[in-house]
Formats: C-alpha cells, structure tokens, sequence
C-alpha cells in the first residue's frame, strides 16, 4: 500500500503528539513493507528537499511556522498528494479540512484523524474559532473515514457523522520500564521527589492553577513544570512566572530529548495532568506507559484516559490536598502507579494502535469496542 501523511510539521519529530504519532506509524508501516510519503513544514528560507529518511519518503515545503504559512503548507502537500491516485491520505487534524475538496474530485481515499474540538480552545480569537468550527464540519462531510481519539469525541462528531464513518482508535506509547537518574540529577532534582508537567502554556491547561496549587501545600517536593515560555510577550505566561515566585516551582523550559523526557516522567512522585478540553492527550497516555500516579483535571476525556485507578481535581485547593497526599503516602501512590500500567496494557500499548490504523486504510473493518466499552 502507498500511504501519504499529512498535517504535522513533519519526521523526524521535534514535537509531541501528532509528530510523534506520524513518526511512529510511518515507521511500522515502512517496517510493514508499505511505501509512505510524509510532507514536512519547514522554516520559511530553507531550501525544499525531496529525500528518504529511514525508508520514508519526506517532501519538505517552505512556508514558516505561523498560521498563513501552514494554511499555504497545508494546501502545497494536499495538491501533491491529491495527484497520487494509487495512494491513500492520512490527514492528522481538520484544520484545513475544506481542501479535502481536492480528495473528492480526485478519487483518493482520505482517512482524517478529527484531533479532538480545537476551536473551543481560549487561546484562539473568534475569527479563528470560526475557521476551525467550520473545518470541523467539513471535515467530517469531506473525508471518506473519520478517526476520533476518544470515545467522547466519536459522541461530538455524531452530529455530523454517521456512526459507521467513525472508527475511536486513541493514541498509544512506549513503555518506559527504566531511565537514567544523571539527567534529573542535573536539575537538582532527587528520584521520586517531585511532582511534573509537561504541556504548552495555556490557559485550558491550567497551568496557573496548578503552579498555584504548589505554592498553598503544605508539603517540600517542587514541582517541575516543562514547556516554553516567553513571559515578556505572553501575558499569560507572565502570570505563570510571577506566581511561581512564591516558591518550589522548576521551570526548565521546553526539553524534547527522548531519554530527558523519559528520565523525567519516570522517576517523578506523580504526573500532574491540567488538560481541560480535547480528546486522548498524548502527554497523558506517556505518563501512564510510564506507570506514573496521576493526578487529572477532573472531566470526562481525562476520566476516560485514566481510568478509575487516578485522582482527579476540580480547584487549586482540591489539587493542592492531592499532591500532598502522595507526598505523606507512599502506599497510595504505589496503588496509582499499578493502576496506571494496567490502564496502559488494557488500552494503549502501540502495536495495537497502530495495526488498528494500517487496518483502517487498508479498508479493513477495525473492532474498537475495547475502547468504546473501558
């Protein structure tokens, strides 16, 4: 089979989530022995390449990382891949779902990955909410197969949507089984002595209230919150900085080294989850690949993720008494962190994600009942 993957900024990853979900299932599906082609966003000036890296075919455009640039990238990589009659088309979100038009009139078979209800996301202005509300729905009359990450975002597009266009497969991760203690220990920090964050800073992601949860407990371990921050421009990300003044708050920056990241999350007291909105979190499944506690935002896509082996919060004073709970209890935590290996076996373990995708393109019925049923 010949598949072309579209909508992120390209292999290898630089990023998290659908980066790292393209990376992964080019990787199986070359491995599988199918021809895959992803098309990647480069930084405006650089010069465009054609090339293959590890048995994947790229395709790198020029356009720049901001927002008529992607819309531009978007449209070069549809036009490109719309010519490929013998392939089929992974679109990894819908945010330029109205060029799916070109699919249509071609005759090549897109499967669309709906990436959860991003135009409720407060980051975005009205005009932008607009754009993305209006892809949404053309993304689910456009595409030939819809994927939803989370049974609840299968329930969102069912007003759209028949059931049988609708196929949940979440996302999965590796099992991180061991990390090396030398790359916490360059933050100053002591193996299962902090709690951690890994996300952008935003306010649905409740970053402020948890870094606020920190600074009102009671207990002595800091917590780690990782993501990239320019508090001069962002006023957002100024409150942040301003309120972990208060004390025990690490703000590293953005770190996207693998073994760091791993290392991170591995050896952390408990993973502090703040996502207030969209489907199946990424960062959240690798927090349970890596037996961590979790500590949630408590609505129904994080309850679905977690399971009910996880704490969940719904106010800076509910977080603040969960984090120093797991800091008094060691047994508590240890009960979490077995309930989260098992969510992971029962629900996100890789080959089973993505041997439901390479199912799904190549027109196979998938079963997704364990996920509509757990």
């Amino acid at each position: 089979m010949k598949v072309s993957i579209l909508g992120t900024r390209g292999v290898p990853a630089g990023h998290s989530g659908f980066e790292t979900f393209a990376e992964q299932f080019a990787l199986y599906m070359v491995e599988r022995k199918h021809e895959v082609t992803v098309y990647c966003q480069i930084p405006k000036g650089m010069p465009e390449f054609c090339d293959t890296w590890n048995g994947i075919k790229r395709i790198a455009y020029s356009e720049g990382d901001h927002p008529v640039g992607t819309i531009r990238f978007d449209l070069r990589s549809v036009i490109d891949a719309s010519r490929k009659k013998d392939s089929v088309v992974l679109t990894l979100g819908y945010n330029t779902a109205i060029f799916s038009l070109l699919y249509r009139l071609r005759g090549v078979q897109n499967y669309m990955n709906m990436d959860g209800i991003e135009w409720i996301r407060q980051k975005w202005s009205r005009p932008a909410q607009l754009w993305l509300r209006a892809n949404e729905w053309l993304g689910a009359h456009l595409a030939d197969h819809l994927v939803a990450d989370h049974p609840e975002i299968k329930n969102h597009l069912l007003a759209a949507s028949p059931a049988e266009k609708i196929t949940v497969i979440p996302y999965g991760a590796y099992p991180v089984r061991q990390a090396d203690q030398s790359y916490i220990r360059e933050l100053g920090l002591e193996p299962n002595k902090y709690f951690l964050v890994i996300a952008r800073s935003e306010p649905e992601n409740s970053i402020l209230e948890i870094v606020k949860a920190q600074t009102r407990r009671r207990g002595e371990y800091p917590l780690v919150v990782v993501g990239k921050y320019n508090p001069v421009e962002k006023p957002y990300h100024a409150s942040v900085f301003e309120a972990a003044k208060e004390g025990r708050v690490l703000l590293p920056g953005a770190i996207f080294e693998k073994p760091r990241v791993q290392a991170l999350r591995y050896f952390s007291t408990a993973y502090i989850h703040g996502h207030q909105v969209g489907g199946t979190n990424p960062s959240l499944v690798e927090a349970l690949a890596a037996g961590n506690a979790v500590i949630a935002h408590n609505n129904r896509f994080n309850r679905w993720v977690c399971g009910p082996g996880e704490r969940f919060f719904d106010s800076i004073e509910q977080l603040s008494q969960q984090m120093d709970l797991l800091e008094s209890n060691p047994r508590i935590r240890e009960e979490m962190c077995r309930a989260s290996t098992q969510r992971f076996v029962d629900l996100f373990q890789p080959e089973m994600i993505l041997s439901a995708y390479e199912q799904l393109l190549m027109g196979l019925t998938v079963d997704d009942s364990r996920w509509l049923l757990s």
